[in-house]
Formats: structure tokens, C-alpha cells, sequence
């Protein structure tokens, strides 16, 4: 499989491209960003673009790919509804049309999160329902992975200092958390074999939570 990872200098985008990188059945990996991820492979290859609301530029390049693993994301602590929605949405929404009319037949893997719903109270909860919704209907394999507490693996960290310092404290708790919550939590290593699994043979369901995911 060729594949495109958007994200990939994020916390879960960095576990998925390792797992991408690792895993034979993945040939060729392209990942798109405002910034470079630092990572030398051979079958690597990526394009900094810092306009995401806009791939014309690239489109070009985006062509021959079977899978799209979306997960570029922000928190929505001290962002205006406005601001997250052009993050959560307008860009993820950019890519999805752009891969849906260039690669039709492929699969689109969006990394959402627990508790999303586009009628919610939370803000966050409601555009990330709405991305859901958009990307459901467009026409390619589209799957919705709402994972719930995601343990960083093998060095992966967040970008996010407070995110990262939280998980310093949580990880020796992880194995406790994994025995009392086993349908709430996963690790980024698991999310991206299963995004590759999906890729390859595809879900039973089309919106999927920890449990399912660390199934796959």
C-alpha cells in the first residue's frame, strides 16, 4: 500500500508513521505538513506546505495513493469556535475532497475522539461531529477513529508541553489503566496498526472506538 500521513509531527501522526515505516505491507509513505518531521526512510517521502486550506499547489502529487491517514488536530482549550473549526474542519474537509476526487477508490482514516457528537454541548464535540458527517459522505472508504486516552510509545511525545508533562506522570499508571479500562484506552502503536489493517481489509463499522481499534 501507498499511503499519505497528514500530521505526522503530532503525537498520534508520529506513532502512525512509525508504524507505517515498519510494516511491510506499506510501500511508500508521503506525509503532508507545515513542517518537516525530521524522519529519514527510504520510503519516505514528504512535502511542507503551510497552506492547508488550499493543496492545489500540491495535488499534483497527492495522486496513485490507497490510503489517507488524517491525524492533524489541535485542542480546542482557549481557541475560539471559529479558529478550531478552520483547523478541525476547513483543513481536514480540504484534504478529504481533494483525495475523494483524485484517489476515489481509496481509504480515508480520520483520527477524531471519544464523546464527539455534531449535537453536543461542547464545542469541540460539535465540529469534529460535523467533520465526521462531511467525510462519511464523500465517496471513499471514509472510517472515524475515536480513540479515548492514547498512551504515546517508543519516544513518541506531544508538541503540547502540558500534554506532555501529564503523560510523564500517567505512563507508569498505563498498565493499571489497560487492565481496569480496556475500552478506553490504546497506545499510539496500536492506532496505527490498525489504521494500516483498515487500509488493508477495512471495519466492521465505520466509526470506531478504543475497544475496536485495539481489535483491529
Amino acid at each position: 500500500m501507498r499511503v499519505i500521513i497528514f500530521g505526522a509531527t503530532g503525537m498520534v501522526g508520529r506513532g502512525v508513521l512509525r508504524e507505517c515505516l515498519l510494516d511491510e505491507r506499506v510501500t511508500a509513505v508521503l506525509t503532508v505538513g507545515r513542517s518537516p518531521t525530521g524522519t529519514v526512510h527510504g520510503k519516505l517521502r514528504e512535502i511542507t506546505h503551510a497552506d492547508l486550506s488550499d493543496l492545489s499547489p500540491v495535488e499534483g502529487e497527492l495522486a496513485g495513493y490507497d490510503a489517507c491517514f488524517f491525524c492533524l488536530g489541535v485542542s480546542a482549550a482557549g481557541m475560539s469556535e471559529q479558529d478550531y473549526r478552520r483547523v478541525t474542519y476547513d483543513y481536514t474537509l480540504t484534504a478529504g475532497t481533494t483525495l475523494a476526487r483524485l484517489n476515489p477508490s481509496s481509504t480515508f482514516v480520520y483520527v477524531s475522539g471519544a464523546g464527539t457528537d455534531e449535537h453536543g454541548r461542547a464545542m469541540w464535540a460539535r465540529v469534529k461531529g460535523a467533520t465526521e458527517n462531511a467525510l462519511l459522505a464523500l465517496p471513499f472508504r471514509a472510517y472515524m477513529f475515536r480513540p479515548g486516552y492514547i498512551q504515546p510509545m517508543y519516544g513518541v511525545t506531544s508538541r503540547t508541553r502540558w500534554y506532555r508533562l501529564a503523560y510523564v506522570v500517567a505512563a507508569p499508571l498505563y498498565p493499571l489503566l489497560r487492565r481496569l479500562f480496556p475500552s478506553s484506552v490504546t497506545t499510539t502503536e496500536r492506532i496505527g496498526q490498525a489504521m494500516i489493517n483498515v487500509a488493508e481489509r477495512g471495519a466492521p463499522e465505520r466509526i470506531l472506538g478504543p475497544a475496536a481499534i485495539n481489535a483491529l
